[in-house]
């Protein structure tokens, strides 16, 4: 009985310094997002014992959690001074350093802190992010695949994986981890889209809107989902369908002139040239600096013979990008349409040495 009460009184104690932690409570209130209140304490703690490296770490943590960033890394820079191998302090300024775009810097801390503790998971991912900010892909891909060796894994790094993946054009490997991630998560609306996405360029189009069906029903606010959704729609020609989607994503934001654009497309198919015009229109007022906006219009002019209107926005859209054969030639076939042979048989020469063979047929008909 009494070496049970013993013990019992040893676990006590124990129990009660580990309440009394103040590093430990410091971390409970990180954990639980009190950040000022984790701030607080730090800086008495480090106000006693300014070498505390630990402290100091965490309160660059705390920091970072209030937004004050460069705040952050100088706490980070102190505890460095005191132990220039400290691989979490390495690891956490880097982060900071990647929110505030320094990419290169991060990865050079990120380097050191892989080099100090290469089980150190988090520093993986925090690199692949800032490789692939960079664009190094392959770089990306391999430190999220680390990260996911070494554990634990979860749905942020599955995903992370699978969005390098997707960009690299693996899109069945991508979705494989897409997958996964939803697996652990299943309550993240942007997991589908993206899974719904991979799904689209893997021509799964079935596959594609059953996902962003699920994205839609969990976040039926955002107009990106309802396009993705659109754009499978239009793969598989229910132009109907497609068409009160972007009409959604309109209606939730009306100032994207992709979504006009795609729309006027939709129209288009659908022999609606008015509507495509006026959606090629709004397109182009909201971003006049895209030629596809032009030659979009160009065609819906030329179904309704407005062949003048038609040259016109060809005529834009070279002066934004000269170097497209395919926007010589149709305005050569305009400007044919419009009995102007020789200024049609000059934009088909033009396009011939750009390499269109469109346009070489076109000069053997119509430039004698």
């Amino acid at each position: 009985m009494k070496k049970a009460q013993f013990l019992i009184c040893l676990w006590l104690t124990a129990y009660a310094a580990l309440a009394q932690d103040p590093l430990e409570a410091a971390r409970k209130k990180l954990q639980a997002e009190d950040y000022a209140g984790a701030k607080a304490d730090l800086t008495k703690l480090i106000d006693s014992n300014p070498k505390n490296k630990i402290a100091l770490n965490l309160r660059g943590q705390a920091r970072a959690g209030l937004a004050d960033l460069y705040g952050a890394i100088g706490d980070y820079n102190i505890a460095l001074e005191i132990d220039s191998t400290y691989a979490d302090a390495l690891n956490n300024r880097g982060e900071a350093k990647l929110n505030l775009g320094d990419d290169d810097g991060a990865i050079t801390d990120l380097d050191k802190a892989i080099r100090f503790n290469p089980k150190l998971a988090d520093a993986y991912s925090n690199r692949g992010l800032a490789k692939y900010n960079i664009e190094d892909l392959q770089g990306a891909y391999f430190d999220f695949s680390k990260a996911l060796e070494l554990g634990p894994a979860d749905a942020d790094k599955y995903f992370n994986r699978g969005f390098i993946k997707a960009e690299l054009g693996e899109y069945i490997s991508a979705i494989d981890d897409y997958t996964k991630a939803i697996e652990m998560d299943k309550t993240d609306a942007t997991l589908f889209n993206y899974r719904g996405t991979a799904h689209y360029h893997a021509e799964n189009y079935d596959q594609a809107i059953a996902d962003f069906d699920q994205a839609i029903k969990m976040d039926p606010k955002d107009a990106l989902k309802f396009e993705n959704r659109a754009l499978a729609k239009s793969a598989k020609e229910d132009f109907k369908g497609s068409l009160e989607d972007y009409n959604k994503a309109i209606e939730l934001d009306g100032e994207d002139p992709d979504t006009y654009n795609l729309r006027g497309v939709v129209k288009f198919a659908l022999q609606d040239h008015d509507g495509a015009i006026a959606d090629y229109t709004k397109a182009i007022s909201l971003d006049d600096s895209n030629p596809v906006y032009f030659d979009n219009r160009a065609l819906s002019r030329t179904e309704k013979e407005d062949f003048a209107g038609a040259v016109e926005d060809y005529s834009a859209s070279i002066d934004l990008y000269p170097g497209d054969p395919e926007t010589y030639y149709q305005r050569g076939l305009a400007k044919l349409n419009m009995n102007n042979q020789y200024d049609a048989c000059l934009d088909f020469k033009r396009a011939d040495e750009m390499g269109s063979p469109d346009a070489k047929a076109a000069i053997k008909k119509n430039c004698k």
